[in-house]
C-alpha cells in the first residue's frame, strides 16, 4: 500500500545535497562574470586596473557610464542599432518561417535549391568576393547593407524546416481540404504553432544584429549617420588605451588632481568593463521575453535532421 510519504535513506539526502551543490556552482560560474564586470565598470578605475575588485564593488561611481553616455554621436548610433535589430530581426524571422515551410512542400527542385542552401553553410567565397558583390549592388553606404545580405540565415531556416515537419501534417491537410491555399495555410497554421522555433531564430538574429560592428567598419566607414553603437564604442575602446598614458602621467604627476578624480579617471580596463555592461544588458532584457518559448524550439527544431 502506498502511503504517499518517500523513505528517505541516507544516500539520497546526501545525492540530494550534491545536486543543489552542484546546481548552485554552476550558476555562480555563469552569473559571475556578468556581476565581475558590473562592479568593475562602478569601482575605482585605479583598483578595477590592478585586478583587485573581485567580488564587493569599492569606491563606487557611475562617471565611466556619464562618459560613455556623453560620446557625440551616441543617440544617432543608439537608434541605427536599434533600427537594424528590429528590422533585420523582422525579416530574418519571416524569411526563415516562410523558407523553413517551403522546403516542406512539394515544389520545383526543391532538394537542389536545399541542398544549395546548406552548402552556403560551409562554403563561402570570404571577404573580398562579397565586399565587391556588395559594392557592384549599390550598398556602400547604405543602411540596408546591415538588412539585405542577413536576411536568410541557413541554419535558422533549417531549424524552422525541422520543427515544421514535426507539427501535425493534418491540420495542413484539413485546411487545404476547405480551400486554404499555401499562403493562408502558412500565416493562419504554421506561423501560430512555430512560435517556440521562431522565437529562438528571433533572439539568434537579434544578438547578432545588436553586436555586430564589422559591416559598419568594412561599408559605412565613411558615412557617421550610419554608425552603430557597437562601431562607437569599439571605437572607444580603442582610443582608451591610446589615452592610457596621459591618464597614469595626469594621476601620477600631481598638478592640484585629488584621489577622488584619479579614481574616476578612465583607463583601458575601465572603459572595457564599462562598454561591456552598456552593450549586453539591452540583450539581458529582451532574453526574458523570449526565454520560454528558447529551450523548446531550439529541441524541437534539432530532433530530426
Amino acid at each position: 500500500m502506498v502511503t504517499g510519504k518517500h523513505n528517505l535513506t541516507v544516500g539520497s539526502v546526501l545525492f540530494t545535497i550534491f545536486n543543489y551543490t552542484l546546481m548552485i556552482l554552476i550558476t555562480i560560474i555563469c552569473i559571475y562574470p556578468f556581476y565581475y564586470v558590473l562592479i568593475n565598470s562602478i569601482s575605482a578605475n585605479e583598483l578595477s586596473a590592478r585586478g583587485v575588485v573581485l567580488f564587493v564593488p569599492r569606491e563606487v561611481h557611475f562617471s565611466n557610464f556619464t562618459q560613455v553616455f556623453n560620446l557625440p554621436g551616441l543617440v544617432r548610433a543608439t537608434f541605427v542599432s536599434v533600427s537594424r535589430t528590429v528590422v533585420g530581426t523582422t525579416l530574418t524571422v519571416l524569411a526563415s518561417a516562410f523558407l523553413g515551410f517551403l522546403f516542406t512542400k512539394h515544389m520545383w527542385g526543391r532538394k537542389f535549391w536545399y541542398r544549395l542552401l546548406i552548402a552556403s553553410m560551409y562554403v563561402q567565397a570570404g571577404l573580398v568576393p562579397y565586399f565587391i558583390v556588395l559594392m557592384r549592388m549599390g550598398f556602400m553606404n547604405s543602411f540596408w547593407v546591415y538588412i539585405i545580405p542577413a536576411i536568410v540565415q541557413p541554419f535558422s531556416v533549417l531549424l524552422v524546416k525541422t520543427y515544421v515537419e514535426s507539427t501535425p501534417i493534418s491540420l495542413q491537410e484539413s485546411a487545404e481540404i476547405d480551400g486554404a491555399g499555401p499562403l493562408k495555410v502558412f500565416l493562419h497554421i504554421i506561423l501560430p504553432l512555430s512560435k517556440p522555433i521562431l522565437a529562438t531564430v528571433a533572439i539568434f538574429a537579434a544578438v547578432g544584429q545588436w553586436n555586430a560592428f564589422m559591416d559598419t567598419l568594412i561599408f559605412n566607414n565613411a558615412d557617421q549617420s550610419l554608425w552603430t553603437l557597437q562601431y562607437i564604442l569599439h571605437q572607444y575602446i580603442g582610443n582608451a588605451s591610446r589615452l592610457a598614458a596621459e591618464i597614469r602621467a595626469m594621476g601620477m604627476g600631481g598638478g592640484g588632481i585629488d584621489h577622488m578624480r584619479i579614481a574616476q579617471m578612465q583607463t583601458p580596463t575601465s572603459v572595457r568593463m564599462t562598454v561591456t555592461v552598456v552593450v549586453t544588458l539591452p540583450i539581458l532584457f529582451v532574453y526574458p521575453f523570449f526565454q520560454r518559448y528558447f529551450t523548446k524550439g531550439l529541441m524541437m527544431g534539432a530532433v530530426k535532421g
